[in-house]
């Protein structure tokens, strides 16, 4: 979070595996109850219904709108962020993000969605917040994290390490967002979302494994052996899964050589949570190829691109 004088700009990166602040994550799920649950967890209430945060999974639709979910968890997630500077009451300004190529077309109903109400109260894991949104931007994913680092590098380096031609690959659960810049800017032209998120990858290692060997794997022993690339199986199922998984990599590879990516002319940053596949089972240059490991980048650089648009704003009336 970053805050100000009269209110506090907290970045929400809403992803279809994740939700991500500056300062926190936790699974993109909810399930929600009549009455209070009975086993302790995340728990939220709020508009007279119960939720659990985190259960479950949020299957892959391009319009976040379409129903209450995403509202729901970047409610639970702007509590939890404020929860690491002990505030329950404050005026937000919420800096969210959408895949690249949505950003123009769905912007201003995602803003719309986030701002359906100015004054919210709920409770979270059993302490009260009062929420007054003050107002609401809607960033570019991926770029979004970048913006800071190349900043950064333009004040201590010159720029050097964004000259020329880049490539950004931004890999969620959901979708797979390109973008090529040119001297760190980037170009509509250049800009693509592909439905290649890690959740294709999990979706075809269920249905392989139980057309090969008639293994129906609960999810979440492939959610651990895509985290972490293990899990207790047998040799032979463990190499099918790697197998796969090597391949649905090398299918990232190949479309973004389709809109583009040349290792010999430009570096290729990762990032999202897909980064670690590519890392673990992909063949790449190490030289050109830069990995961008914290999953709270684009949270942070939603704030900070907001915390800029003020500084703008306040410099134009000079």
């Amino acid at each position: 979070m970053r805050i100000n004088n009269d209110f506090i700009i907290v970045g929400v990166d809403a992803g279809y595996g994740n939700m991500k602040t500056a300062n926190t994550i936790f699974p993109t799920g909810l399930a929600a109850m009549d009455t209070k649950p009975y086993f302790d967890g995340d728990i939220m209430h709020y508009n007279g219904r119960w939720y659990r945060i985190g259960e479950g999974h949020k299957a892959f639709n391009p319009d976040k709108t379409a129903d209450e979910d995403f509202y729901i968890l970047t409610l639970a997630s702007i509590a939890a962020e404020l929860r690491t500077k002990d505030i329950t009451e404050e005026n937000i300004y919420l800096a969210v993000g959408l895949p690249t190529t949505w950003t123009v077309r769905q912007r201003n109903a995602y803003r719309e969605y986030m701002l359906r109400n100015k004054d919210v109260e709920f409770v979270f894991n059993d302490i009260g917040y009062y929420l007054h949104f003050t107002q609401c931007s809607v960033f570019p994913q991926g770029y979004a994290a970048m913006v800071p680092m190349m900043d950064w590098d333009k004040k201590d380096n010159d720029f050097q390490k964004y000259m020329g031609t880049i490539m950004m690959a931004d890999i969620g659960n959901g979708t797979m967002n390109i973008m090529r810049l040119e001297n760190g800017r980037p170009l509509d032209q250049y800009c693509w979302t592909e439905v290649l998120g890690v959740h294709q990858c999990a979706l075809t290692i269920r249905k392989q494994m139980m057309d090969k060997d008639g293994l129906d794997l609960p999810e979440d022993v492939i959610e651990q052996f895509l985290r972490t690339g293990k899990t207790h199986l047998r040799k032979e199922l463990l190499e099918s899964m790697n197998a796969i998984v090597r391949g649905y990599v090398s299918g990232l590879f190949d479309a973004l050589r389709a809109h583009g990516y040349d290792p010999r002319m430009m570096k290729l940053y990762v990032l999202g949570g897909g980064g670690c596949l590519m890392k673990r089972f992909g063949k790449y240059d190490p030289e050109s190829v830069v990995f961008v490991d914290n999953l709270n980048a684009a949270a942070r650089g939603y704030e900070y691109m907001a915390q800029g648009l003020l500084w703008a704003k306040e410099n134009s009336k000079k």
